[in-house]
């Protein structure tokens, strides 16, 4: 049988996760107690503990459906960045936002801008509806934002930033983004990614919710799964006017968000100590690494997310060789970065010993 099927979902190349701890053990022979991940940028001290208990608490409804239109998390969603409960979108994951945002407003013909270097998934989200991608070229492995500005043409729909960036870790100061939106035509919908916003320092931090408020084509885009610690359970939410909502919940799948997904964000998001604990631990692991890459006279990139993304020569054999020794980054040369690894911050015995593995690959460079 030959099955029909557009060219543009043939030529997908499908995202590519960070590499599970059984996996490694299983490939390697290795003990899965041992093995050190720090590829996906998940949060080293697990979860809030009274997310925790949220989740327990609701185990005994699972037999029913969740809530579809979500109605307590909106709530407490509302609340927190005062904000209509129609201006709420939730996702399964805020991955799930950025393709409702694509399949709400793309389609072949049009076209999508988003930033060399930039998340996979925009690429995914564009070419999944058959729209044309147009990569604007990064300045220092970041956005240009006067080059995202120029790249978009007549046909453009969607605009996606992400700020801080994922892989490079890389920060546009808001007042750019802020100039940039003043610059973009209102029938293009910007999609501003802020997954990693909770580990800004306290002076970086913006209330682009005041943004939303001022520019209907705004989509601000978060998540509960790397500073929250809710990565398993894959839930985000986006912030838009409710022209936008709704164009997206027309186009989001039922139950899209399930029960102890929901009860845990709920929660979560009133644990400020843990949010706190989160940023500290984050903090204090950048500086780790860091100060052990300027030791070994390693290249790079300051990072305002909780991953840093470090310039090893042979990206894919330095990977390979940190497998074997039982650590798991995250290479990065689908991103156009073949000579770079991306290593999220772990808790401080686990960043040390990625710091001994990677003197072991390095020293086992070939002649």
């Amino acid at each position: 049988m030959t099955l029909i099927a557009p060219e543009y979902v043939r030529q997908i190349a499908p995202y590519q996760a960070g590499r599970p701890i059984s996996e490694i053990a299983r490939k390697y022979g290795l003990d899965e107690a041992g093995i050190v991940k720090l590829a996906s940028n998940e949060n080293p001290l697990g979860m809030s503990p009274a997310a925790l208990e949220a989740m327990q608490a609701a185990i005994g409804e699972l037999a029913r459906y969740p809530d579809s239109n979500g109605f307590d998390l909106k709530a407490a969603l509302s609340a927190h960045y005062d904000v209509p409960q129609d201006w709420i979108t939730l996702g399964n994951g805020s991955n799930d936002v950025l393709e409702l945002a694509a399949h709400a407003i793309l389609e072949p013909g049009a076209s999508c801008v988003y930033s060399e270097h930039a998340f996979a998934v925009y690429a995914l989200a564009t070419q999944e509806t058959g729209a044309r991608a147009i990569v604007a070229p990064a300045r220092d492995f970041g956005h240009d934002m006067d080059a995202m500005a120029a790249a978009i043409e007549p046909d453009t729909r969607v605009v996606f930033i992400a700020n801080p960036n994922n892989p490079t870790g890389t920060f546009v100061p808001h007042t750019r983004i802020e100039a940039f939106l003043e610059q973009v035509p209102a029938d293009v919908v910007v999609v501003l990614d802020e997954a990693y916003n909770e580990f800004l320092e306290p002076g970086l931090r913006f209330d682009t919710v005041e943004w939303v408020r001022r520019h209907p084509n705004l989509i601000v885009a978060r998540t509960f799964s790397k500073a929250y610690g809710l990565a398993g359970l894959r839930i985000g939410f986006g912030l838009a006017q409710p022209e936008l909502t709704d164009l997206m919940n027309r186009v989001r799948q039922p139950f899209n968000v399930n029960s102890l997904a929901m009860a845990a964000a709920i929660a979560a998001l009133g644990d400020r100590d843990f949010l706190e604990r989160s940023y500290r631990c984050n903090r204090d692991g950048l500086r780790q690494l860091t100060e052990a890459f300027d030791q070994r006279g390693l290249r790079w990139i300051p990072s305002f997310g909780n991953f840093v993304a470090v310039h090893v020569g042979d990206g894919a054999r330095v990977f390979e060789s940190l497998l074997r020794q039982g650590v798991i980054v995250r290479p990065i040369g689908g991103y156009g970065m073949p000579q770079w690894l991306r290593v999220s911050v772990g808790l401080e015995s686990e960043n040390q010993t990625f710091i001994a593995a990677l003197d072991q690959s390095l020293a086992d460079r070939p002649a």
